[in-house]
């Protein structure tokens, strides 16, 4: 694994050192996170974007569309 240096501001890395903790990760966890997310594979990153469309443009489960779900069909494949 490699070491990366990065010069950022000491306020900037105070705050984010302290967001990190109350998410109980570090500044390292998330800048790696961050750093494989920007390089991500395009088709990974456009398959991402195609859910979030999709999510997005999607009828099911809004009001008005006419479907109402029962008690049985929603429960039906919990008893196999």
């Amino acid at each position: 694994m490699a070491n990366l240096t990065l010069v950022i501001d000491d306020e900037l890395l105070q705050r984010a050192r302290l967001r990190a903790l109350a998410q109980g990760t570090s500044v390292n966890a998330v800048v790696r996170e961050m750093l494989a997310t920007y390089a991500a594979d395009e088709r990974v990153l456009r398959g991402r974007r195609r859910v979030a469309e999709l999510a997005r443009t999607s009828t099911a489960g809004r009001s008005g569309t006419g479907r109402r779900w029962t008690r049985e069909e929603l429960y039906e494949d919990r008893g196999r």
